[in-house]
């Protein structure tokens, strides 16, 4: 008979990479007490639609709830943010002063969306952001209303709400600082392709400006945005869709390194701010700032689904392993992958294409909507993009595991 385990694991996080972890934390085996904390009431929901069919399906919208295992034997603490970590006494102090105590803790808080810098003035009613299933049903509401919108940032989200709202024959204006939607993440090539993409859609895309202000009605609600360039465009709607950012708030005072997310080693460990490891601590998804090996060991953070899926497998291993010596801890070597599907195009891509320091296009064709990248750093492949040729990605995706799979990472 197998003894009773009297360990207490919390995973703080109830979205995508913190179930993920849940879940393989019973898979592998652990039969102890499990608290899952989540700062929203909402039960675990898939966050790509909300950006896409969330806002342009007909009839009342469903949220796309993430199934959650029979046989999960979990604690649920929803609606009750996580505020402090104490790490010496392995606990975490939730909003309404709950005090959790834990044998292991799985960091998973996910990012926010980038708002305006602190210390500028309030926005206006109708400038809003998208992260949540609450968010996305205002802005839907706000759509439905049909004035203009003027999305901020063309980056991945920024473009699919963009077309989601030219999908609903709305006047669309999407502002991006750089010279292409997309420039930073993929290249120059690339998002030049998108830029076509929004363009042929009837967006009107401003590349190469900011926005410096927000114009007013009568009534106090947003009525224009102002542009770096002198021009202001007339808007019901404005969307900062500035990126994320990491949730590490509530680390503040723990002695963590927090700086762009929770630093973590290879085995996805959490890290004090001397570069140690903390004790049966471990993080994973959006939060996590994690060795990318296709970068240099650069730490990044990856905002993408699949990474927040493997990395949440990954970290439960990696906690189960440093409290098992029978059990061997191994090092997070996934190749990076993410997708997106705008006005009609099946974009993929799999490693890191924005660390790459060369881009070589196999093919371009944006009539056939068809386009092959492959993306290298210092004479190495790195990464592939393809729209319209996903079936192309299978090779790219095997050299990259043979390149991950021949580095060298000594056990911790």
């Amino acid at each position: 008979m197998r003894a009773a385990d009297h360990r207490e694991l919390v995973v703080v996080g109830a979205s995508l990479a913190g179930l993920r972890a849940a879940r393989s934390l019973r898979e592998q085996g652990f039969t102890g007490a499990l608290t899952i904390v989540g700062d929203e009431p909402h039960p675990p929901y898939d966050r790509p639609p909300l950006s896409k069919r969330v806002l342009s399906a007909p009839g009342r919208p469903v949220r796309p709830e993430l199934p959650v295992p029979n046989g999960l034997r979990a604690r649920w603490l929803l609606g009750r943010a996580a505020v402090r970590l104490d790490p010496a006494a392995r606990a975490v102090t939730l909003a309404d002063g709950t005090r959790l105590t834990y044998d292991g803790l799985v960091v998973a808080t996910g990012s926010t969306a980038r708002g305006r810098p602190p210390g500028e003035p309030p926005l206006p009613p109708g400038v809003v952001t998208l992260r949540g299933w609450d968010d996305a049903l205002a802005l839907r509401a706000a759509l439905t209303e049909g004035s203009p919108l003027v999305v901020v940032g063309a980056g991945f989200l920024g473009g699919e709400i963009a077309a989601a709202a030219r999908e609903r024959g709305l006047d669309v204006t999407l502002v991006e600082a750089a010279s292409q939607p997309l420039e930073g993440a993929l290249g120059a090539t690339a998002g030049a392709y998108v830029a076509a993409l929004h363009r042929e859609a009837g967006i009107v895309l401003r590349t190469g400006t900011t926005v410096e202000g927000f114009l007013t009605g009568a009534d106090g609600r947003l009525a224009g945005v102002h542009l770096g360039d002198g021009t202001t465009v007339p808007a019901g709607t404005a969307v900062l869709a500035w990126g994320g950012v990491p949730s590490t708030g509530w680390l503040a005072g723990s002695g963590l390194a927090v700086d762009g997310g929770v630093h973590c080693d290879p085995w996805l460990r959490v890290l004090r701010t001397d570069g140690t490891a903390v004790p049966d601590v471990v993080a994973a998804g959006d939060v996590a700032r994690v060795p990318q090996p296709l970068a240099g060991g650069a730490r990044m953070a990856l905002g993408h689904w699949t990474n927040a899926v493997e990395q949440g497998a990954a970290a439960a291993a990696a906690l189960l392993a440093g409290q098992d010596p029978d059990r061997t801890p191994t090092p997070f070597r996934a190749v990076p992958s993410f997708w997106s599907d705008l006005h009609g195009a099946r974009i993929r891509s799999v490693g890191l294409p924005g660390a790459a320091d060369e881009t070589r296009v196999v093919e371009h064709d944006l009539t056939g909507r068809r386009l092959e990248i492959a993306y290298h750093r210092e004479g190495r492949l790195v990464g592939a993009l393809t729209v319209g040729r996903t079936g192309r990605l299978a090779s790219y995706r095997r050299a990259l595991e043979e390149h991950l799979a021949s580095g060298t990472v000594k056990a911790p």
